[in-house]
């Protein structure tokens, strides 16, 4: 974290506090590919990071160049998927994936073209994406800076408990979300501390916070 957006988020008493005991957030690195994060992300969800990349690798292993083509993945069954370690359920996830990119033409995308709102509802019409998972491809893969997701447990309780906020789930949200505007544009980097602060590891298989 630079020295510009660590001032702009100390104007937040707590989060001065907060970020007093973060030296440095861990260097991000990206791939920019969306195609193939989306899909190591249905990959290494629910999983360990071992056992995750285990799988992955078996998965890539389908393919000559080891990079899965949309086209290539809708040539397999089911089952050929499956053969490698994937669930029936992250089967047909990485098959929507797949039929969704090939049919919109994704090497044509300018993602940068689409806000992170517009981006977040364009990805979840894929069965299986959910918001968090967009969310991670927006904040690891496209290092978009703004990106608050409050559907993550550690996110969402860090800053419960760092603000002392309280309610319905409904309340609450809506508390963090009009809180977290005095933030903006750098919400993803306070979602970034509160994983170092809780000393989390994010198993998305992209970016740097990675299972172990």
């Amino acid at each position: 974290m630079d020295k510009k957006i660590r001032a702009y988020l100390s104007k937040d008493e707590i989060l001065k506090k907060v970020l007093k005991d973060i030296k440095q957030l861990p260097v991000q690195s990206s791939t920019g590919d969306l195609y193939y994060d989306l899909i190591r992300a249905i990959t290494f969800q629910q999983l360990s990071g071992k056992a995750a990349t285990t799988i992955f690798n078996r998965f890539l292993e389908l393919f000559d160049n080891a990079y899965p083509h949309a086209v290539y993945i809708l040539d397999f069954e089911i089952a050929d998927l499956r053969a490698v370690g994937l669930s029936k359920q992250k089967a047909n996830y990485i098959k929507n994936i797949a039929a969704f990119a090939l049919a919109e033409d994704w090497p044509s995308k300018d993602w940068n073209s689409y806000s992170d709102e517009e981006l977040i509802t364009y990805l979840t019409q894929i069965k299986g994406v959910g918001k968090w998972t967009a969310q991670m491809i927006l904040m690891f893969t496209l290092e978009r800076p703004d990106v608050l997701p409050l559907d993550d447990l550690v996110v969402r309780n860090m800053l419960v408990e760092l603000y002392q906020v309280q309610g319905t789930k409904r309340a609450i949200t809506q508390q963090l979300t009009q809180l977290a505007e005095a933030w903006r544009p750098y919400r993803s980097y306070v979602s970034r501390s509160m994983w170092v602060l809780k000393d989390t590891i994010v198993c998305i298989g992209v970016g740097v916070f990675m299972c172990l």
